[in-house]
């Protein structure tokens, strides 16, 4: 029921409260996060509670499968924000096995709308169909194109203006590639990890 929502919100700010007076007073008067979260809309995977973070600690930014598009003016939107604005140091895609939109994107199948997202993860297969021939079973291939996915999306982040421009002023801006394991709860560090245009192909890389 929404009232026990409502219950558990109350019981939930007196906690935080009871354990760090003044804790929203503070909060309210600004945000100063040092990481920008980009993952998956899946609610098993809730970005400030599997890193420990507390409101005001991660500005997050969640979509089916994790994408970052550069028609996708909402993901943009948020990027620029955080790197212009509040002036995150780290970019973090995390996605997570067994991801659902990956899994459909795998597929034959009609989903009607959302067909027009999953096609970029097509696109990712389709690039990388070797590698997920050489996995013996379905599962394997949807956890491989997992971690394939996470990484186009950081490479997709560097080849943003917004990032470029970042980087151009000086700016200390790291990507970075995480997946998930919901069946453990533990984050994997993909070792992607961009801190400079000089790790990108020259021609998304602006001039200084």
């Amino acid at each position: 029921m929404l009232s026990d929502l409502l219950d558990n919100n109350r019981s939930w700010s007196e906690r935080i409260e009871r354990e760090q007076p003044g804790f929203f007073k503070q909060l309210a008067a600004q945000q100063n996060p040092e990481y920008l979260w980009i993952g998956c809309s899946d609610s098993r995977v809730p970005a400030n509670q599997i890193v420990g973070m507390l409101p005001g600690e991660l500005f997050v930014h969640r979509n089916i499968a994790n994408l970052v598009l550069h028609t996708d003016l909402n993901c943009l939107s948020v990027i620029h924000f955080a790197v212009h604005v509040l002036g995150v140091k780290h970019i973090i895609v995390c996605g997570h096995y067994g991801c659902g939109g990956v899994r459909a994107a795998l597929s034959n199948q009609d989903f009607g709308l959302i067909d027009n997202w999953l096609r970029h993860i097509k696109d990712i297969g389709y690039h990388y169909r070797e590698d997920l021939l050489a996995e013996t079973d379905e599962e394997g291939r949807v956890n491989r194109l997992c971690e394939l996915n996470v990484r186009q999306q950081v490479k997709n982040i560097c080849h943003s203006g917004i990032v470029q421009q970042a980087w151009k002023q000086g700016q200390s801006l790291s990507v970075h590639g995480w997946i998930y394991s919901i069946e453990d709860g533990l984050i994997k560090d993909l070792e992607v990890d961009i801190d400079s245009d000089g790790d990108m192909p020259g021609i998304y890389a602006m001039q200084k």
